[in-house]
C-alpha cells in the first residue's frame, strides 16, 4: 500500500496540474476577452434564410399568404424528390399556406397526389398551392370548409376518396391562434373557437380518415413548441397543442395493430400568415429572435420532417413521437 506521504505527493501533483491548466485558460481569456454568445442569426441550410427584423405587418385573420410583405419560402429548392411517396394520396388541412403548403409541395415532389382543406376566404392561397403541385406533375383537389364541423370532415375524406380512389396520409395542420395578456381576456367564444379548430378538428379528421387508411398509412399532426414549453400569452393555443401531443401518442397506441403510424411535428416560430395575423406589426419585426438560432424558420425548413414521418421507407419503425423542429437546442 502507498504510504500517506506518497498519497499526499500524488494529490499535490494533481492540484498543481489543475492550477496550471487554469492559468493557461485565464491567460487565453484575458487575451481574447470572455466568450459571448453570438447575436447573429444562425444559417445552417443550403441557402441563407431571411433574418430579423422581419417586415412589420399585421394581417387580418385568417391571414392570407399572398398579402404578406415577405413571402414565406416553401419551394425547398435544395430538396430533390426520390419517389418516397410514389402512388400515395395525402389529405392536408390548412394546406393552402404556411407549413401546410410547404408540406403539400414536397409530398407532390415525392410522388403523391394531394387534397387540401382550407377556409373559403383563403381561396387565393389555395389556388396558388394547387398550381405549384401541378408544376410538380401531381394532381391536387381543393376542399374548402371548416374542420370544426364533423360533417365537413367526413365530406373532406369522401371527396378525397372520390378524386383519387384512396387515402394514405392525413396531415392535421389547420390552426387558430390569438394572443391574450390575461386569462380573463379569453372569452368562452374564443376558447370554443381555438379548441374546436385545433383539437376537435384533428380528432374529427382522424376519426373520418382512419377507416380508409391502409396498413402502412400514417397520420401526422402539427403540434408546437408551445405545447412542449407552454406560453404565457397563448394560453388556449398552447393548451390545445399539448392536447395534440397527447392525442398523437394515444392514437399511435390505438392504431398500432392496424399498422397505421401516428406522429407529430412540434415547430418553433415559423414565418407563416398565422403570426402576422396574431401579433402587432411592431412585435412581428422580432418574431423568432428569441430562439437559439435567433430567427424564425421558413416553411421549407419544416416540410422535410413531414416527408420523413410519412414515408414508410424512412420511418416505418417510428410511431407516437413528437418531433421538435424549434430552432433551439434541446426539447422538453
Amino acid at each position: 500500500m502507498p504510504s500517506p506521504q506518497d498519497t499526499s505527493s500524488d494529490t499535490s501533483v494533481t492540484a498543481e496540474q489543475q492550477r496550471k491548466v487554469q492559468r493557461e485558460q485565464d491567460a487565453k481569456d484575458r487575451k481574447s476577452g470572455e466568450a459571448k454568445p453570438s447575436k447573429k442569426a444562425v444559417q445552417a441550410g443550403h441557402r441563407p434564410e431571411p433574418e430579423n427584423p422581419m417586415p412589420a405587418q399585421h394581417l387580418e385573420k385568417p391571414g392570407i399568404e399572398a398579402e404578406m410583405d415577405l413571402q414565406p419560402r416553401f419551394q425547398a429548392s435544395g430538396y430533390l424528390g426520390s419517389g418516397k411517396l410514389d402512388g400515395m394520396v395525402a389529405l392536408i388541412t390548412g394546406g393552402d399556406s404556411g407549413i401546410g403548403r410547404a408540406v403539400a409541395l414536397l409530398y407532390a415532389r415525392e410522388g403523391a397526389d394531394v387534397a387540401i382543406v382550407y377556409l373559403e376566404d383563403e381561396q387565393v392561397d389555395a389556388e396558388e398551392t394547387r398550381r405549384c403541385i401541378h408544376e410538380e406533375g401531381r394532381h391536387c383537389v381543393l376542399i374548402p370548409g371548416d374542420v370544426r364541423d364533423p360533417e365537413f370532415c367526413r365530406r373532406a375524406v369522401k371527396e378525397t376518396l372520390e378524386a383519387f380512389g384512396k387515402l394514405d396520409i392525413l396531415v392535421n395542420n389547420a390552426a387558430f391562434q390569438l394572443h391574450a395578456v390575461n386569462i380573463e381576456d379569453i372569452t368562452d367564444e374564443r376558447l370554443d373557437l381555438t379548441f374546436k379548430t385545433n383539437i376537435y378538428g384533428y380528432f374529427q379528421m382522424a376519426r373520418a380518415a382512419v377507416p380508409h387508411l391502409p396498413r402502412g398509412g400514417s397520420i401526422i399532426n402539427t403540434g408546437s413548441v408551445t405545447g412542449l414549453e407552454g406560453s404565457a400569452h397563448l394560453l388556449d393555443y398552447s393548451t390545445t397543442k399539448g392536447a395534440i401531443h397527447a392525442f398523437t401518442k394515444s392514437l399511435a397506441s390505438n392504431l398500432l395493430d392496424k399498422g397505421i403510424r401516428v406522429n407529430a411535428v412540434a415547430p418553433g416560430p415559423v414565418w407563416t400568415p398565422l403570426n402576422p395575423a396574431d401579433r402587432s406589426a411592431d412585435e412581428v419585426k422580432n418574431f423568432g429572435k428569441q430562439t437559439d438560432m435567433k430567427r424564425p424558420a421558413q416553411p421549407e425548413e419544416l416540410s422535410p420532417a413531414y416527408v420523413f414521418l410519412a414515408a414508410p421507407a424512412c420511418s416505418s419503425y417510428i410511431t407516437g413521437i413528437v418531433l421538435p423542429v424549434t430552432g433551439s437546442v434541446g426539447a422538453v
